[in-house]
């Protein structure tokens, strides 16, 4: 059973930059793809990044384009998310997801994290 874990948040001023971490356990974790969603206070869950295990196929959310970079460490089977140029609008707590497919991050077959929270003040 495949588990993962997220850190690395925290409460930042606008304009500042965050590092998340997801380390994930179990016997597919090192192939799967991994990813990041996150959610505001009275608003669904939304997708924020993605990567495949080859890191060849990459994907983000147009709010954080530009912005946000997630990564990889496949020898530590870990993902990463970094964040900077953060915006008030940014904050939720940030949740790590892995899947057996990157298009079906979010669905019913999504291993999730317990969440960190970031909060970014004005």
């Amino acid at each position: 059973q495949v588990q993962v874990v997220e850190s690395g948040g925290g409460a930042v001023q606008a304009g500042d930059s965050l590092r998340l971490s997801c380390a994930a356990s179990g016997r597919t974790a090192s192939t799967w793809p991994l990813g990041w969603f996150r959610q505001s206070p009275g608003k669904a869950r939304e997708f924020v990044a993605s990567i495949n295990w080859y890191g060849s196929r990459i994907d983000y959310a147009d709010s954080v384009k530009g912005r946000f970079t997630i990564s990889r460490d496949n020898a530590k089977n870990t993902v990463y998310l970094q964040m900077n140029g953060l915006k008030p609008e940014d904050t939720a707590v940030y949740y790590c997801a892995a899947g057996p497919s990157q298009s079906g991050l979010g669905s019913p077959t999504t291993t999730w994290g317990q969440g960190t929270q970031v909060t970014v003040s004005s």
